[in-house]
This record gives C-alpha cells, sequence and structure tokens, in this order.
C-alpha cells in the first residue's frame, strides 16, 4: 500500500482513488492507515471474499490478495487475485491500465 501512497500525485493526475481493506481489527488496520492518505476498512470476512471470488485461507483466516481497477461508474476493467506477495497489483500499473483505458476511448 506504501507503494500507492509513493505514487499518489501520478494516482491523482489520472483520476485514481485507491481504497483498501484487511482483516486486520480495526486498532491494527489503524497502523497501516497512519501511513496512507487513503481509506483503509477493517475486518474483512469469509461472506467478503466469497462476494468477491477471492481466495480465503482457511488457516490464518485472512482473505488473499484481490485488487480492482474500476471506471468511474463502479465497472471492474481490470482485476487481480494472487495468493500470496507475487502477483499483486503494483500503483505504476493502474496508472498504465487507466491511461491505456483512456486513451482507446479516445479513439
Amino acid at each position: 500500500m506504501v507503494g500507492f501512497e509513493k505514487l499518489k500525485s501520478e494516482l491523482d493526475a489520472v483520476g485514481a482513488s485507491v481504497i483498501a481493506a484487511s482483516v486486520d481489527p480495526i486498532d491494527k488496520a489503524g497502523e497501516v492507515a497512519a501511513e496512507v492518505s487513503f481509506p483503509v476498512a477493517y475486518g474483512v470476512a469469509r461472506e467478503t471474499a466469497d462476494m468477491l471470488g477471492s481466495w480465503w485461507e482457511e488457516r490464518r483466516s485472512i482473505i488473499q490478495p484481490s485488487e480492482f481497477v474500476t471506471d468511474a461508474g463502479g465497472k471492474i476493467i481490470a482485476s487481480s487475485y494472487s495468493d500470496g506477495p507475487i502477483g499483486r497489483v503494483d500503483a505504476a500499473d493502474v496508472i498504465k491500465v487507466i491511461n491505456f483505458r483512456e486513451a482507446q476511448l479516445r479513439k
């Protein structure tokens, strides 16, 4: 999430908003939220993982990374599901996706 914070001005320039969510309770999620300027939700449960089609890890009771880029209307234009740190969406890639999509819409 810190990577998104580092590219905040570039994300703002393409009209992107970042929202994060965690299985952590409010106090632990608050520690993460203190390091970033975007909202960090807490207490994500199995039901949310099921709704998103995400992988829920029973052993640790956590949702694995599930990332979405939506357009202004809320339609998902890119998504990524992973089962660990490899394959997570990078802030620079979000900027590229948004710029590419905007360029395609202008054609």
